[in-house]
């Protein structure tokens, strides 16, 4: 128990010369597997993946953008206008409608005074069914002023179309001998009725007294309508 005590010599490297440091087999698999995946995906990156764009091509596809955004905006613009323009022109519409609308309204009751003044007009002595309601006819000047009311009794869907011609009675000058004036025709189109008004020239000198009216199918046509009146 107490015996003597060998001595004890100190070795500082004596641990590692007994074992040498290897590294892990797992280590090895697990950066061999890192290293071949970064390849893989770089590769189909590469191979299969978009392509990579350039700066300059960078920069003509952000210039394309910018256009077509601004591009966008003036049509949006656009589309604004014209939505403000159509909302406008739907409620000028709204507005025509309603006063045509109104105008619909008081040309019925126009129509309705009209029947009542024809049918209060005196009828044409000469009767038919055409017939010249009234007339008027006065001297202006050197020309003859008329307004001729002619009606039919029974209007067709299509309107008689004809010619009215005035022959018109009277002096030259201061010769008490009378003459007849044939005035150029006047064409007619008859639906229901209709009023002519206007003033044709007469001869130099000429004093009218009474016109004979005449409603024609043509010039010298079968006769229609007659009535003789006296020029106011």
């Amino acid at each position: 128990m107490f015996g003597r005590s060998k001595p004890v010599v100190f070795e500082p490297h004596g641990y590692r010369r007994g074992r040498s440091w290897k590294i892990p087999r797992w280590l090895l698999i697990l950066l061999a597997g890192i290293v071949i995946g970064v390849g893989g995906l770089l590769y189909a990156q590469e191979e299969y993946g978009p392509q990579r764009l350039t700066a300059a091509e960078s920069q003509r596809l952000q210039a394309t953008l910018d256009q077509t955004e601004s591009e966008r905006q003036r049509l949006q613009d656009e589309l604004g206008a014209t939505t403000r323009k159509l909302e406008a022109a739907v409620a000028e519409g709204k507005t025509l409608s309603e006063q045509l609308a109104e105008s619909r309204g008081s040309v019925g009751a126009l129509q309705q005074d009209i029947d009542l003044f024809l049918q209060a007009l005196p009828p044409d002595p000469r009767g038919g069914p055409t017939q010249i309601r009234s007339a008027r006819f006065f001297q202006d000047g050197g020309r003859l002023g008329y307004h001729v009311v002619v009606t039919r009794d029974k209007p067709t869907a299509r309107p008689y179309t004809g010619v009215m011609q005035f022959v018109v009675a009277g002096t030259r000058g201061n010769s008490s001998a009378e003459t007849n004036v044939t005035l150029d025709p006047i064409e007619v189109v008859l639906p229901a009725y209709v009023h002519l008004r206007g003033s044709m020239p007469l001869p130099e000198g000429f004093n009218p007294r009474e016109t004979t009216v005449r409603v024609m199918d043509s010039v010298g046509g079968a006769t229609r309508a007659m009535r003789v009146l006296y020029v106011r």
